[in-house]
């Protein structure tokens, strides 16, 4: 019996100390796993500034991008008849939007009237040209902020110039039509549907998404 106990309490000791060691270690392998993760993304990252390292000038790029690049967005939308040309303008990093377009003031019969003689126009947003559900077709270029403030300035003198609609010869697409011409894009028929003109538009400037406007 002395014998058999002396070689158990080494055991039950032996026990004890497995049962403390398990105890201690479970926790300390998760912070192990958690600590190593961290060292791995580190390491990563370290990895990568030092492959990779970012110029000064590049650094400042990217601020700059950052606000947003200005653009012109050349849409259509679905309307009553045959639909409606307008643009979008100002920059990604901004949720507000500026809207110009041609269109009849006033009613349907400003619009029926329109078909044989001027009218009166409206050269901002009309009803549904900033609902996503209207929309049916859409090419957006992208700008410096020189020349957005060029094409910008443009726009508004447009607006301020057209002070009457016609459905053959001041209508929607020729409005958008002259901000594109500004632009320095190719510009198909004009006295075509809305879409047909905005999805010409894109496919005759091969999609391009940037415009430098020449030095003048």
């Amino acid at each position: 019996m002395t014998n058999q106990a002396g070689r158990s309490g080494p055991c039950i000791l032996a026990g004890f100390a497995l049962a403390a060691m398990l105890t201690c270690t479970t926790p300390s392998v998760s912070a192990h796993e958690a600590n190593k993760r961290v060292a791995d993304a580190n390491a990563l990252v370290s990895t990568d500034t030092v492959s990779r390292p970012a110029p000064p000038s590049t650094r400042r790029s990217v601020a700059r991008v950052e606000k947003g690049p200005y653009y012109v967005d050349f849409r259509a939308r679905t309307a009553a008849s045959w639909g409606h040309a307008f643009v979008w303008y100002g920059k990604t990093s901004e949720k507000a939007v500026e809207v110009a377009g041609l269109t009849p003031a006033g009613d349907t019969l400003a619009y029926v009237l329109g078909h044989i003689t001027f009218v009166p126009s409206e050269t901002g947003a009309s009803y549904g040209d900033l609902d996503p559900e209207y929309l049916t077709a859409s090419y957006r270029v992208y700008l410096s902020e020189a020349d957005a403030k060029r094409v910008f300035a443009y726009i508004k003198e447009l607006q301020a110039s057209s002070p009457v609609w016609n459905a053959e010869t001041a209508n929607c697409t020729g409005f958008i039509g002259d901000i594109a011409e500004f632009m320095g894009l190719k510009v198909p028929h004009r006295w075509q549907r809305p879409e047909k003109f905005v999805n010409s538009l894109k496919e005759m400037n091969g999609g391009r998404q940037m415009v430098r406007l020449s030095a003048r």
